[in-house]
């Protein structure tokens, strides 16, 4: 499929409706459109713009970049649409898989509006290298590319393609949701003391990463934050195992992980 013309009488584009549609490099969305399911143009590579029709009341697109109508969220970057992007000042949140597998971008500014963030917004962007904040942004930061908060505690996004390891900075108390999801080419991770939280799905499908040293300072690990690392052979925890035992484990936090992995005491 290399175009298509959606009538207008079409109200939903459903969910996944254009998954892996490789050769779609534009797409108009009529009048009538109300909604637009999640994934509607997953994988589509080749993608390039996401045009709107005037008359239509819920979205408009910039420069073929898909937002709500009145341009306060980002809703879809098309995946082939180039490598560097400066997000509108307009905009407040990016929605969830915004640019999930856009593997051309290499680099993205947040403007100083955003106060939201979705999930995954940043997932499979395998060449994304860096995330810059502008200075104004009250809610965020980045320090050599990689998402914060603004005060610096929690560490909100690593690039996917930014590199093999890395040493979260001292000051940081949380990994955020997601933060190194699907980072599967992450080797190793050097988490400080001070961290007392691992979010969820932290570091989900870090294939690729073989072992981790959680300090004693932690005190949550929430779901599903080692999911799916299936070479991870060595937990090293600087705490006693009664401390291990006390600390807050989500649901299948480490699950399929194959059970390969050995737990160490006092690292």
């Amino acid at each position: 499929l290399t175009q298509i013309t959606i009538p207008d009488s079409v109200t939903s584009i459903g969910e996944g409706a254009f998954y892996y549609c490789e050769s779609l490099t534009q797409i108009t969305i009529p009048d009538g459109v109300t909604s637009i399911g999640e994934d509607a143009f997953f994988c589509c590579s080749k993608l390039q713009a996401i045009n709107v029709s005037s008359g239509n009341a819920n979205y408009t697109s910039i420069d073929g970049v898909l937002f709500n109508k009145d341009k306060t969220t980002l809703v879809a970057y098309p995946y082939g649409k180039g490598t560097s992007y400066t997000i509108p000042d307009s905009v407040t949140s990016i929605d969830k898989y915004a640019f999930s597998h856009c593997e051309s971008l290499t680099q993205i500014t947040i403007s100083d509006g955003v106060t939201s963030i979705g999930k995954n917004a940043f997932s499979y962007c395998t060449k994304l290298q860096t995330i810059n904040v502008s200075s104004g942004n009250a809610n965020y930061t980045s320090i050599d590319g990689v998402l914060f908060n603004k005060d610096k505690t929690t560490l909100v996004a690593y690039p996917y393609g930014k590199g093999t390891s890395y040493t979260i900075p001292d000051g940081v108390t949380s990994i955020g949701k997601n933060a190194f999801s699907f980072c599967e080419n992450l080797t190793q991770i050097t988490i400080p003391d001070g961290v007392t939280s691992i979010g969820y799905s932290a570091f989900y499908y870090c294939k690729s990463l073989t072992q981790i040293t959680i300090p004693d300072s932690v005190t949550s690990i929430d779901n599903w934050a080692f999911s799916l690392c299936t070479n991870l052979q060595t937990i090293n925890f600087g705490g006693s195992e009664e401390q291990w035992n006390q600390i807050t484990k989500g649901m299948d936090w480490d699950n399929s992980t194959g059970g390969k992995y050995t737990l160490k005491f006092g690292a």
